[in-house]
């Protein structure tokens, strides 16, 4: 009988137990940092638009995913044109990661997912605003377990943080994330999280 785990449920430690999943500090993951689009000033302008509605309504609680999606993630992938060819976004995916031994299954749905074609671009999970970009990294993992690709990128948010990962898949899964950016940093860390977006974006069209 094969056991399973709700995707909501699953732990990093569990991931390192059932997959093998690792994660690693060397330079795997460039491309959040290298060579960057540039931004228009029409992008930027929006962006601060996005950035001010964000502080607005985090002055009336409680925030939550539904709000967060509404105010930051659709504005920042309609900015993005990912609502655009090639793209195509797929709403509540199921999904489901077994073991090899087939002893195990973790089972979910998927808040966001972006698809290039037949490749994962970027998984987004929204979590309550409150709480950390880290409380949602275990069941993102788990989506990019699922993908069909050798490397997988995913974006993990609370509305107010972001950060990205990458996946590298093989014998021994591994993992590597970016800097944790805040929308409430001075300046428009949103920038920074677009850029990367469309960097990730051009490679994998």
């Amino acid at each position: 009988m094969i056991d399973t785990i709700p995707a909501e449920n699953v732990t990093l430690e569990q991931l390192r137990e059932l997959f093998g999943l690792e994660l690693v500090e060397d330079n795997l993951f460039p491309e959040w940092q290298t060579e960057l689009p540039e931004l228009t000033d029409q992008e930027k302008e929006l962006l601060n638009q996005v950035k001010a509605g964000y502080i607005n309504l985090r002055n009336y609680p409680p925030f939550l995913e539904n709000t967060v999606n509404t105010v930051v993630l659709s504005p920042l992938l309609f900015i993005g044109k990912f609502y655009l060819p090639p793209f195509h976004i797929k709403l509540e995916k199921s999904i489901d990661v077994e073991t090899e031994d087939r002893e195990t299954k973790v089972k979910g749905r998927i808040d966001v997912l972006l698809l290039n074609d037949k490749l994962w671009v970027t998984v987004i999970e929204s979590k309550q605003v409150a709480y950390s970009v880290e409380a949602g990294l275990d069941q993102l993992l788990v989506y990019m377990l699922a993908a069909p690709h050798n490397e997988v990128y995913g974006m993990v948010t609370s509305g107010g943080s972001f950060m990205f990962v990458k996946l590298i898949k093989g014998k021994i899964p591994k993992y590597i994330t970016s800097d944790i950016f805040d929308i409430r940093n001075r300046g428009n860390e949103l920038y920074d999280v677009l850029k990367i977006l469309k960097k990730i974006s051009q490679m994998t069209q």
